[in-house]
């Protein structure tokens, strides 16, 4: 009814005034505002809306896309150590709430930003520095449902919160670099070492194990040997009449001389000088 008379106070002041009808576009995924008389009157969704001007007015317009605001907050952590986060926060309006959003929040990046600031200066504080890299997460879950509860109520929902860089001073991020670098070559140092150690242990256990093998090698040749000469020995013996053991020692040893000088002799870089045995 109310639309009805309104429809005819629109005609009889168009049929009274000329160019008072005025046109106004809405572009998708937005949604205007009009005003009657300075009052909120209804909404103008997407497409033509027409305006009996200057009794309604177009005051305004909101996006219905989600947006993203970026905030860098400056803050300490419990270690005493200033960090830089950023925070970036994506929110839409609430197309059921646009009244709200309009009328009750006069600059929602500003609001946000304030919430956004005191969350994080709440919360960073309570971790270290190497905590805060590790807490990230759980820094952006708190940010997000502080915003929700607060933020539903001015007509926008908060999709979601993420911390993008949590950057400490240049001259501590180095500092913290060359700590790494030297936990690192500690390591590896004790991991040379490790490896030294190792190399050095097998080898006396290679060298332990080749002497041994040497000195079984030598004891089976020496009894080998003495098998032979034993053998040698009861053979000539047996064939041979009036001849004791020391007598065949004695051949075998000289066999074994003459033996030695032919070894020697066919060396051609080697010298011997014999020294006659004095009496």
């Amino acid at each position: 009814l109310e639309v009805k008379r309104s429809g005819v106070v629109y005609r009889e002041l168009l049929s009274e005034m000329s160019g008072c009808c005025c046109v106004v576009c809405t572009q998708t995924s937005e949604v205007g505002v009009v005003e009657r008389f300075g009052q909120y009157n209804r909404l103008a969704s997407a497409g033509v809306t027409f305006l009996c001007w200057p009794i309604e007015q177009f005051v305004g317009k909101l996006s219905l896309r989600v947006q993203s605001l970026d905030v860098k907050c400056e803050t300490k952590t419990l270690d005493n150590v200033f960090v830089d986060c950023v925070v970036s926060i994506q929110y839409s309006v609430i197309q059921e709430n646009v009244y709200e959003a309009y009328y009750r929040l006069d600059n929602p990046k500003k609001q946000i930003t304030s919430y956004v600031y005191d969350v994080i200066r709440s919360t960073l504080p309570n971790f270290t520095l190497d905590q805060a890299f590790e807490a990230k997460e759980e820094i952006a879950t708190s940010v997000k449902e502080s915003l929700s509860v607060v933020m539903k109520s001015y007509g926008y929902l908060i999709l979601n919160t993420l911390v993008t860089d949590l950057s400490p001073d240049i001259r501590v991020r180095n500092a913290m670099n060359e700590i790494n670098a030297s936990r690192r070559l500690k390591e590896a140092a004790l991991e040379k070492a490790e490896g030294d150690k190792v190399l050095v242990v097998k080898s006396a256990e290679a060298e332990a194990e080749s002497k041994y093998l040497s000195g079984v090698g030598v004891s089976r040749q020496r009894k080998a040997i003495v098998d032979g000469l034993r053998d040698s020995i009861s053979h000539f013996s047996g064939n041979v009449k009036g001849t004791s053991p020391k007598d065949i020692v004695d051949l075998l040893l000289i066999t074994q001389y003459f033996d030695m000088l032919k070894e020697v002799g066919g060396k051609h870089n080697c010298t011997v000088v014999f020294i006659p045995e004095e009496e």
